[in-house]
């Protein structure tokens, strides 16, 4: 069984923050907060990186510019909508694209995601040359569920969109972040359908939980998907139990465990 690993951080990182084991070149650095660290109070508790779930503007501003002065580069935090739009991130980029990812060639600037049950998935070419964090909820990750018989969620947004600037697929290593869990995902016939209907093997992510009701594997779903789009270099997140938002509650915020929840951040950047 493979967990988060937590390697030595470079810079003072709360012990408990993820980095992530992959073979990343030495010029790209990324990190996955957890719930450790911050300002906020319950339920927020403590670095609540969400400026949309309740937390009071002050304690978020606190603990971004903590997340900032850890890192040592600025994060750019997304407008995320649960869609499909990757945004190219320049360094007079600000906060608040409305897009569920970006990508960058340039140096010192993070490309971040929020997540609270979401997948977070990280990447890079091989040669260190671009990075990109995309949030992939299930209806991100499905996008039009292939109507037409081609899928096009955000994953097959951002490698067309990259293969056609000169990046082919085959050269992006990918770090899937934690997520909720198999077990704890129960989702309708819809959310099933809209992925076994353009891909063969996304039923082997659905297991039977009562009468319309399923299991959904979210990570075993964008590994198919990467794989599908060419990426052969999949990390991290391999759908075990370490890796689960809900079943984790004091490491990772979660909305489908606690109804009202912060959110943790994953994000890369060239160095």
């Amino acid at each position: 069984m493979q967990s988060p690993s937590i390697h030595p951080p470079q810079t003072p990182w709360p012990e408990d923050w993820l980095k992530p084991r992959w073979p990343a070149p030495a010029s790209v650095q990324a990190f996955c907060s957890t719930r450790t660290g911050g300002v906020s109070t319950a339920p927020f508790d403590s670095l609540n990186l969400g400026t949309h779930v309740g937390d009071t503007p002050q304690a978020v501003h606190a603990n971004r510019e903590q997340l900032q002065q850890t890192l040592g580069v600025p994060p750019l935090f997304l407008d995320q909508v649960h869609g499909t739009a990757v945004h190219r991130a320049e360094r007079l980029s600000v906060d608040g694209a409305c897009a569920d990812g970006s990508w960058t060639a340039e140096t010192a600037l993070a490309c971040t995601v929020m997540v609270a049950d979401c997948l977070p998935i990280l990447l890079c070419t091989a040669d260190g040359g671009r990075v990109a964090a995309l949030h992939a909820g299930w209806r991100g990750l499905a996008g039009d569920g292939g109507a037409d018989g081609c899928a096009t969620g955000i994953v097959e947004t951002f490698l067309k969109e990259q293969k056609a600037r000169g990046a082919e697929a085959a050269q992006w290593l990918a770090w899937l972040g934690p997520c909720i869990g198999p077990q704890a995902f129960e989702v309708g016939d819809e959310v099933r359908a809209a992925f076994v209907q353009s891909a063969n093997l996304a039923h082997q992510a659905f297991r039977p939980h009562g009468q319309g009701k399923w299991l959904a594997d979210l990570a075993l779903l964008a590994r198919q998907r990467l794989q599908a789009a060419g990426v052969n270099h999949i990390f991290g997140n391999d759908s075990t139990t370490p890796w689960c938002t809900v079943g984790n509650p004091l490491r990772f915020f979660s909305h489908r465990r606690d109804r009202v929840s912060g959110r943790f951040a994953a994000g890369i950047w060239r160095v």
